[in-house]
């Protein structure tokens, strides 16, 4: 997907594309800001587990990236899941940012897009994501482009 990048200065495309093996400090510098929003502590494990699925072609993990000129401005990661409830298959988007400096330019309309894109390709039903109910910035996004749904999510922790 290439579309015009709002607030890049001038004829810059922004293109989103799935991540790429020479990606890695670009995406890493990224991820490394999504983990910093949700208060995360830096862990270069998780770091490189996560890179480790995205190219591990094996994995369910995908990822896609924002791109103007080489340099990433944003990264979404997701993946398939079943709905048995309707014998259908969606997109689950465990993980959408993009970089404070890019926010405006377009990049996360263009990630979710794309995500559309390849779930019509792919037979999807749906491409669903949960977010923090504080996130006004990424919810003011969401609520433009998708339905927000009445579900409320609860996590089991695994038996000790």
């Amino acid at each position: 997907m290439t579309a015009p990048a709002s607030g890049t200065g001038g004829s810059a495309s922004l293109v989103v594309r799935p991540v790429a093996e020479g990606d890695r400090e670009q995406w890493a510098a990224l991820f490394r800001g999504y983990r910093d929003f949700y208060e995360k502590a830096h862990d270069p494990a998780v770091i490189e587990t996560v890179w480790g699925w995205l190219m591990d072609p094996a994995h369910e993990s995908r990822g896609l990236v924002a791109e103007v000129d080489g340099r990433l401005l944003g990264i979404g990661h997701f993946r398939r899941f079943a709905r048995p409830v309707i014998g259908e298959q969606g997109l689950y988007l465990d993980d959408l940012f993009t970089a404070a400096e890019a926010r405006g330019t377009g990049a996360g309309s263009a990630i979710l897009a794309r995500l559309a894109e390849i779930a019509r390709d792919e037979g999807a039903s749906v491409v669903r994501w949960i977010t923090n109910e504080s996130n006004a910035t990424a919810r003011s996004l969401y609520d433009r482009v998708a339905r927000q749904t009445p579900w409320v999510t609860y996590d089991l922790a695994p038996a000790e």
